[in-house]
Parts: C-alpha cells; sequence; structure tokens
C-alpha cells in the first residue's frame, strides 16, 4: 500500500504529515510526501514586454537574473518543506520518501497509491477561515481512492464518527470502513440525521455490516441539519475523525444548492475521511 501526502508551506503541514504518518503505520504502508510547484512559481518569466523603449540592456540582464535567483530560491524553498516533512513523517513511524513537480497538482499526483492525505486549506488560504483549499474539491472528485483532510491539529485517532444516509457514497464508505485495517480496534459510531423506520432500518443494516466485519459499532440518530448537527457531536463527544461519504451531486448542482461535503469539512475540526 502507498500513501500520498500532499505539503506546502502552510499551517496544515504539519498536521498532514502527522495524520499520514498515523495512518501509514496502521496500514504498514510508506507515505510519499509530494510538493507541487505551481507553473508559475519555478519557471523563468519574460519580463522584456514590460521595459519601454530606451531601457538599457544591463536592466534587462540585472531582471533576468532576479528571475533566476528567484527560481532557485522557491526550489530550495520547496526542497526544505519536503525535508522537514520527511522528518515528520519519520518521527511518526512511516517509511517515508519524498518528490517534488512542477506543474498542476492533479497531474503531477499520478495514480500509484491507495490514500490521498490533504490539509483542508493551503497557503493562499491560510487565515480565510471561510474557504477551503482551491485544490480541494479538485483532489477529491478526481480521486478514485479515499482522501483523508487533516485539520489545523492532529490527535491520534481512537473514537470514529461516520455520517450515513444510505446513499452510494455512504454505502461506500462504509464498505472502506469494512476492508481497511485502518479503523481495527477503533471505537466507530454510525449516526444519521433524522428520524423514523427507514432510517432506523438503514442504521441497523450499516452497524450489522460493520460488525460482520469485526469493528465495535454503535449507531443514533440526531435531530437537525447535517451541517451543523454533525459538528456539534464531533465536538461534544469528543470524536477524532468524521468519515463520510463525499460529493454525491455534480459541481453544477453543489454551485446551485450548497454543498453538505464542503461544509462538514469546513466547520468539523478533525480529520474528514472522503470517500466517492
Amino acid at each position: 500500500m502507498k500513501i500520498i501526502a500532499l505539503v506546502d508551506g502552510s499551517l496544515y503541514a504539519h498536521s498532514v504529515c502527522e495524520l499520514a504518518g498515523w495512518a501509514g503505520a496502521r496500514l504498514g504502508a510508506g507515505v510519499e510526501a509530494l510538493h507541487v510547484l505551481g507553473r508559475r512559481e519555478g519557471g523563468a518569466q519574460d519580463l522584456s514586454g514590460a521595459i519601454r523603449l530606451g531601457a538599457r540592456t544591463a536592466l534587462l540582464e540585472e531582471l533576468a537574473d532576479l528571475d533566476a535567483q528567484r527560481a532557485k530560491l522557491v526550489m530550495h524553498r520547496g526542497r526544505a518543506i519536503l525535508e522537514d516533512a520527511k522528518a515528520v513523517l519519520t518521527e511518526a513511524g512511516a517509511v517515508a520518501t519524498t518528490r517534488l513537480r512542477h506543474g498542476d497538482l492533479l497531474e503531477e499526483m499520478g495514480t500509484d497509491f491507495d490514500l490521498i492525505v490533504v490539509g483542508k486549506r493551503g497557503e493562499a488560504a491560510d487565515f480565510a477561515k471561510g474557504h477551503l483549499g482551491s485544490n480541494l474539491e479538485r483532489i477529491v472528485r478526481a480521486a478514485k481512492t479515499p482522501v483523508l483532510v487533516a485539520a489545523r491539529a492532529f490527535v491520534p485517532v481512537k473514537r470514529v464518527l461516520v455520517a450515513y444516509d444510505g446513499g452510494p457514497s455512504a454505502i461506500r464508505a462504509l464498505d472502506h470502513i469494512a476492508h481497511s485495517p485502518l479503523y481495527q480496534g477503533l471505537a466507530i459510531t454510525v449516526v444519521s440525521v433524522g428520524d423514523g423506520p427507514a432510517i432506523a432500518a438503514g442504521l441497523a443494516q450499516a452497524q450489522a455490516r460493520l460488525r460482520a466485519a469485526g469493528l465495535a459499532a454503535d449507531i443514533r440518530h440526531v435531530a437537525g441539519q447535517p451541517e451543523t448537527a454533525l459538528g456539534k457531536l464531533v465536538e461534544a463527544e469528543g470524536f477524532q475523525m468524521l468519515v463520510m461519504g463525499a460529493y454525491g451531486h455534480s459541481r453544477i448542482r453543489s454551485l446551485i444548492i450548497g454543498s453538505t461535503t464542503t461544509e462538514m469539512v469546513r466547520s468539523c475540526k478533525v480529520p474528514v475521511m472522503l470517500v466517492r
């Protein structure tokens, strides 16, 4: 098995590495820390068009030298980020490797991995608490494997809350839990928002599915809207991870009616495992 941890210079990078190291130790998987430089970060820029006629050649040469120095600094910074990431992963007990790439994140990630670990926000959104990182939804929608979204701080996971609505992605999330060694020995609670015979029957089936896989699973239901009720439950009862199906609707429909997935990731202060 292989885990890929997406790291940058954000406040979430350390937590991403701790979380990936925890997962790697439980799964017996190697962890690759990947840092991708944007297309504009590491490449040279042609600034000659900004120079008016009559500018000295020396000025153009100086701008070219500055641009080359900037590109070198960006590369050095990227390597430093990966060195720090490897140190954190190694301390967490993971077998760690690193990779520095230049280009589009989704293109450079590849597909040779079983789990993606990423921060809730990147460098550009570190202080924009109402917004998620610009790449997060792109990654989740494109990924064919689960995506584990790190919170600001990492706490070893002992109790897991599973959001269950009976939909296809929620059923896939249950299958993921049942088949993954990541959840062995953890206390699992499956929760649905709402009440009634259909919800009770669905929860009973979910509990039976997990118990058949040898997992200790409890069930419960809560009232309210999922975006707020589940977040309150996580915080009030000290769950350290939320597992849920991800993006059951298209991006266009989510823009119109909103996305429960996005709201849950935004509001929860613990890691969220997303399964499409």
